[in-house]
């Protein structure tokens, strides 16, 4: 366990720098974007109101309050988002090939330190999994922070206030910050999931070069098969047979038997077939 643990700290400080980056990203685009929003709607409702003489009445009737729903649907607040998970997808196929295509392929000397070697495949996993918490973490802490900047800014009778909890039901929020804890060990458990299988590809292009692409592809297809399964057996054999809470609990162990697979088949990988 000691040893498993310090190549999780390895794994992270190799990335902190630039995972500092993306929380500064984050952090100065999302302040930025509810300041640049409600000067821009403060702007607007001057101009309605001070030049052109609409009563305020009429001014909300026709654009509206100003709620924190106009920065969340922006590029502003959006797009340090989809980079954070850009750059995370990204470092899923970093976090291998730059052992093996880096200064002195380090990935041997990986491989040969004095502890099993599932435990590097464990660690690589479990440092992306703490990273994503850890942004999220972050989106959570900022989210009140930016509530409040809104409500510093924009007067009460031109803004509509909503709760972090309103806030955490949009969209793609929802799923990023789920509301419930089973919701949460749905989502994430299935995204550690998807970090597994893309690992276990990577180690068949790994073991097999070019057939092992092709064996990676259809390893990641059967995962989805085996996923989806009980979906569509529910829907085309027995005709809604289960009860939602019944298809939830197969869609659980379906998740659990691709992760143990996907860990099973990697140990095999890295044991067996990557030589050093």
């Amino acid at each position: 366990m000691r040893k498993y643990l310090k190549l999780v700290d390895f794994e992270l400080g190799r990335f902190f720098k630039i995972y500092l980056v993306l929380i500064a990203i984050t952090i100065v685009t999302q302040i930025a974007g509810v300041i640049v929003k409600s000067n821009k709607y403060l702007s607007q409702a001057d101009k309605q109101i001070y030049e052109e003489l609409i009563p305020k009445a009429q001014f909300l009737e026709q654009y509206g309050t100003m709620s924190f729903m106009q920065v969340m649907t922006s590029a502003w607040f959006m797009g340090p988002i989809a980079l954070c998970i850009a750059a995370l997808i990204f470092y899923i196929f970093l976090i291998w090939y730059r052992d093996w295509f880096g200064k002195n392929t380090f990935i041997y000397r990986l491989l040969m330190l004095p502890t099993a070697r599932l435990n590097v495949f464990l660690a690589k996993a479990t440092s992306i999994f703490l990273m994503v918490l850890g942004l999220i973490s972050v989106q959570l802490l900022l989210l009140p922070v930016a509530s409040t900047i809104l409500k510093w800014m924009v007067p009460k009778d031109f803004r509509t206030d909503l709760t972090v909890g309103a806030i955490t039901d949009f969209d793609y929020l929802q799923m990023l910050i789920p509301n419930t804890f089973i919701e949460f060990v749905i989502n994430y458990g299935l995204g550690f999931m998807a970090v597994t299988v893309l690992f276990t590809a990577i180690l068949f292009e790994r073991s097999f070069r070019l057939k092992g692409i092709l064996l990676g592809i259809a390893y990641s297809a059967i995962a989805v098969i085996i996923i989806i399964s009980p979906l569509l057996i529910q829907e085309f054999l027995l005709g809604g047979f289960f009860y939602p809470i019944e298809l939830l609990i197969l869609e659980v162990v379906m998740v659990i038997i691709v992760i143990a697979g996907s860990i099973w088949i990697s140990n095999y990988l890295l044991n067996k077939k990557i030589r050093v």
